[in-house]
């Protein structure tokens, strides 16, 4: 049997971790050999430079592509993903992958699904089958029907994927990548607080790791961009408020990210004596082990839904960006005023740690794809299922 090319494309911070137990696992089969391209706002200093941590980590990157057109707003994430479409075609002819694998529903990850399928490389599907809000739930759904394999973290979402046509046979359920992670991240030994503490950089209040803390990862939502800033200033106000320790890591590159980066930006200018540290990346095992740490974690970022039920983390979901979302006990669900946020955050810390869940997978999900990879068929052909 032929050793089999797969390449996997990263585009933003967030996609690394859930996907790193994938790239061990194809680079430890025997069938398989790793290509890796980084592109979008994985490229970028400001969105943390998610390329410096996968090569410090070990990983050889094969291209980088550098597609984000600035503006965070609609005109440009249509534009952008139109570049991604061109520039990952070129990227793809000069690979010659056997399979592209593309991760979740990203609205940049379009650009691998399309390049992929008009080149007729299989295009095999991490996380479909999910529901949420925002522009991620048509991105997700369209990847679905672009994609030969579907690789999904539960068996809801494997029926939602075989109602909309797909072949049963090619929907496997292999759970979450990101809770392979949570599960190497809480058995390993845990890092030293001064090192973790010199891993944050970042600008704010300085937080004493050893004492209590939350995380607050809030991202815009596509579909009110326009609100981004309000949203923001709403969670600011929540937990400037109940004055515990924070760690508030940067938004994403969404349309509305300027308004969310520009509320952050006034809110520090206003407020130099806070609670808040702001931190742009770290890397994921790091990432796991403060999550682990805290009290909660508040936003609006899967992370508070998958990872935390897994490690048990208590979380505060703000608004509509999770809509719909497969959710375990450990989820209170909140609008955007800044009152229903810090009552739900004060209960939350005032619970504690839930009993873990493996709503999104056992810890096996990098194994179990590099698995479906190396047997799959390369048929590319389809035909509506019903």
């Amino acid at each position: 049997m032929l050793v089999r090319k797969v390449c996997v494309v990263i585009t933003a911070r967030p996609s690394y971790a859930r996907i790193r137990s994938l790239l061990h696992a194809i680079n430890e089969h025997n069938d398989l050999e790793l290509q890796l391209v980084v592109a979008a706002s994985a490229l970028l200093d400001r969105y943390g430079s998610a390329d410096r941590v996968i090569e410090d980590e070990g990983f050889n990157i094969d291209r980088r592509v550098y597609m984000i057109v600035e503006g965070e707003n609609c005109v440009t994430s249509a534009k952008s993903t139109g570049l991604g479409v061109t520039e990952l075609a070129t990227v793809f002819d000069n690979l010659k992958p056997d399979f592209v694998v593309t991760i979740a529903d990203r609205f940049e990850t379009m650009a691998t699904a399309i390049a992929a399928s008009y080149m007729h490389i299989p295009l095999v599907h991490v996380q479909g089958g999910e529901v949420t809000g925002s522009i991620d739930e048509k991105v997700r759904h369209a990847i679905t029907k672009l994609a030969d394999i579907h690789c999904v973290s539960g068996d809801q979402a494997a029926q939602r994927v075989i109602k909309m046509g797909e072949n049963p046979q090619q929907v496997y359920v292999t759970g979450c990548p990101s809770i392979d992670l949570a599960m190497q991240a809480c058995e390993t030994q845990q890092q030293d607080v001064n090192i973790l503490t010199q891993q944050l950089g970042g600008v704010g209040a300085n937080v004493d790791l050893n004492e209590p803390y939350i995380i607050v990862m809030q991202h815009p939502v596509t579909t009110e961009y326009m609100q981004a800033r309000n949203h923001v200033e709403e969670t600011l106000a929540a937990i400037h408020t109940c004055q515990i320790p924070t760690l508030w890591f940067w938004p994403n590159v969404d349309a509305g990210s300027d308004g969310t980066s520009k509320g952050i930006r006034a809110f520090r200018e206003n407020n130099p004596s806070n609670n808040i540290h702001f931190v742009k990346n770290l890397p994921p095992e790091s990432f796991i082990q403060l999550l682990n740490r805290s009290q909660c974690i508040v936003g609006n970022s899967s992370v508070g839904i998958r990872e935390s039920a897994f490690i048990g983390t208590p979380s505060v979901n703000i608004g509509s960006r999770q809509n719909g979302r497969d959710r375990g006990i450990n989820v209170i669900d909140v609008t955007y005023h800044r009152d229903d946020i810090n009552t739900a955050l004060k209960n939350q810390i005032k619970h504690g740690k839930y009993k873990p869940d493996t709503l999104y997978g056992n810890g096996q999900a990098g194994n179990l794809i590099a698995e479906v990879i190396a047997k799959a068929s390369t048929n590319t052909e389809k035909t509506l299922l019903y």
